[in-house]
């Protein structure tokens, strides 16, 4: 059982999106909160292993909470829910250390994957918010640099880049390209050293902003 919280403004889409992860036999609706302080007031009853959350909420928003978040140091991987305005606000979250990126009219199967992958370890963009993200990239005001030194990514680490821009877990990856899985953490490992970044989340932003994907 993977226990999921979910935080979330709007009564119907919040509803919703328990309604709809009942039907999961695997995941297990933990917790609700309607904003921000609510949701740290309720994350330690609920426990959950993955957070729902989504950008815009009164109070406190997402932003603001993974801010809060990381300060207390509370240590629960992030699925941002978003729409198709919030450029800005994503880039931060990944900034913030947020681990995967849906839109708000999510299928319940690309729900449930992202929620499985980002509770194994793993990062999920949904592929209609990377050129999002793109663009908001080549709009925002430069940040500073993690590391990156124009290190060339070979033919294959480039494939591989775009297949977890994708969300693709190392084994998923393995399979597509005919590859042992072991090969491909040796790449990701690669990939991680060449952008100068700490983790995959980071890796599909900086791929991004460098137009490497």
């Amino acid at each position: 059982m993977i226990r999921v919280m979910i935080v979330e403004d709007q009564n119907l889409v919040r509803e919703g999106l328990e309604m709809l992860l009942k039907v999961a036999a695997d995941i297990q609706v933990s917790g609700c909160a309607a904003d921000g302080i609510e949701a740290l007031q309720r994350i330690e009853d609920s426990n959950p292993e993955v957070l729902l959350l989504d950008v815009r909420m009164p109070k406190m928003n997402g932003i603001e909470l993974l801010r809060e978040m990381r300060a207390r140091a509370i240590l629960i991987p992030v699925i941002l829910l978003t729409t198709f305005d919030d450029d800005q606000a994503l880039l931060e979250g990944i900034r913030l250390g947020a681990k995967g990126y849906l839109l708000k009219d999510v299928s319940l199967a690309t729900l449930t994957e992202a929620l499985h992958l980002v509770a194994a370890g793993g990062s999920m963009i949904s592929p209609v918010v990377t050129e999002r993200l793109r663009q908001g990239l080549m709009q925002a005001q430069p940040t500073p640099d993690e590391g990156y030194g124009g290190e060339t990514l070979t033919q294959r680490e480039v494939e591989i880049m775009r297949l977890m821009t994708g969300g693709y877990s190392n084994r998923e990856i393995a399979d597509s390209l005919f590859i042992s899985e072991g090969t491909v953490k040796n790449h990701v490992s690669n990939i991680l050293s060449k952008l100068g970044v700490r983790d995959r989340t980071r890796a599909v932003l900086k791929a991004i902003e460098q137009g490497l994907v």
